[in-house]
């Protein structure tokens, strides 16, 4: 059995590098690299990433699933702030699923529930992008 490598002890210097990174760093940054790293480890896990003709090694479509149900997650949250921007990171999650389709013998990722919406909401209600408390 193998032991796991020593714990690293950082320097001050170092703790100091992090800590300045972390005032940098923004929720928005750590969600869009998120979606990002979904969609490339949901293609890995597909084995998508393989030379041509060359057989993927550990073809995972469960993983794959997840990834793309992952991504589906976080699309909405990131839509509102930046809408157009998103369209490449849109179109490899279709791709995505559309491969994931093919290796899955047609069976695609179950789609986000839908929720009904109340009689007679209002445009921002009925749109989906309204929060109401209880619903």
């Amino acid at each position: 059995m193998t032991q796991p490598p020593p714990q690293r002890e950082f320097s001050d210097e170092e703790i100091a590098a992090i800590e300045a990174e972390m005032e940098r760093l923004t929720v928005d940054d750590v969600l869009l690299q998120t979606l990002v790293t979904l969609i490339n480890l949901g293609a890995r896990k597909a084995g998508l990433a393989t030379q041509p003709g060359e057989e993927p090694a550990n073809r995972d479509l469960e993983q794959t699933r997840q990834a793309i149900e992952g991504a589906r997650a976080l699309l909405p949250v990131l839509e509102a702030r930046h809408g157009q921007e998103l369209a490449p990171i849109k179109d490899a999650l279709a791709r995505l699923q559309m491969a994931f389709v093919q290796l899955s013998g047609g069976t695609p990722p179950p789609a986000a529930p839908v929720e009904e919406k109340p009689e007679g909401a209002g445009p921002a209600q009925s749109s989906g992008r309204l929060w109401v408390p209880g619903q």
